[in-house]
């Protein structure tokens, strides 16, 4: 594999990364951990003539917890630095549960948090982890900062609502409820490459065992990342049991529509989903209780 010939660019700052892709716009890739964009490259299927590699700019490594407990992760904020975090364990506990099982320990030691949210690979961990907890994305270009809400981020395969001038900076993961438990697995063909689907589910659960709010996120299964609100809905006011969790599992192999190809079929894909969530929301009910 050899990469299209390129102009490499590393800034110092944050303002003249900014500079660069105000410059060369559309024809600039940002570089912050490489694991995605460089193999790529590799292949031939992106043709940046000018990348711009983040890694020296000061203040983007930062795993930042505010007063109300949301978590702030910085645009060059490792996986493995991630999995580490008792930050992360004690205020994010479903990024930190997401951690294990994105790809492999050598690739996490690069590749970034932010990183793979800005890819939007739907087949990757961190996109439905997105949906699933509505983080908000910070966008930074020269005309300075904006958020966007987890729902308008993801727009398509490999694309979001980023501009070509934009980077970003930082993505926001609101406080983890008290009484929220939640769950990650996924069905890959050797742990750690990318899955034929995956699960990333959360429950908010009263005291009586009732089920308050449930976010239900696949990836693999679709161009992007994507929730099954129908299904959410059936565990709304639900008993926290198998019953529910069995139906809310026949909801979601109904509505999606998972893409064929030569490591599974559509309809292997949908039954595949609704196991898996049937499988989560077992383990995540499994929690409730130990959370508080």
């Amino acid at each position: 594999m050899k990469a299209p010939p390129f102009i490499y660019h590393r800034p110092e700052t944050l303002d003249e990364a900014l500079a660069l892709l105000t410059e060369h716009g559309d024809d600039a890739k940002v570089l912050a951990g490489g694991q995605s964009l460089i193999p790529l490259m590799g292949l031939r299927m992106g043709r940046p003539a000018h990348v711009v590699d983040i890694g020296r700019v000061p203040k983007l490594d930062a795993i930042h917890v505010d007063s109300d407990g949301a978590v702030t992760i910085g645009a060059l904020v490792r996986h493995e630095q991630a999995n580490k975090s008792p930050a992360i364990a004690e205020h994010a506990p479903l990024i930190a549960q997401t951690m294990p099982w994105v790809a492999h320990r050598a690739i996490r030691t690069r590749g970034t948090v932010v990183g793979s949210i800005a890819h939007a690979d739907p087949a990757a961990e961190m996109p439905a982890v997105v949906l699933a907890t509505q983080a908000t994305m910070t966008a930074t270009s020269t005309r300075g900062d904006r958020t966007i809400a987890a729902n308008d981020f993801f727009e398509g395969y490999l694309d979001t609502a980023l501009e070509a001038d934009e980077i970003l900076t930082s993505v926001t993961f609101p406080a983890w409820p008290a009484n929220a438990v939640s769950a990650v697995t996924e069905v890959a063909r050797r742990h750690g490459d990318y899955a034929l689907v995956g699960f990333v589910g959360k429950l908010v659960v009263g005291d009586d065992n009732v089920i308050t709010d449930a976010a239900l996120a696949f990836l693999g299964a679709a161009s992007t990342a994507v929730r099954v609100t129908a299904a959410e809905a059936v565990l709304q006011g639900a008993p926290a049991n198998d019953e529910s969790f069995a139906a809310a599992a026949e909801v979601v192999s109904a509505e999606l529509e998972p893409p064929s190809d030569i490591h599974g079929s559509t309809a292997y894909r949908k039954h595949l989903a609704g196991t898996l969530t049937l499988r989560g929301l077992q383990s995540a009910a499994n929690r409730i209780g130990a959370s508080a």
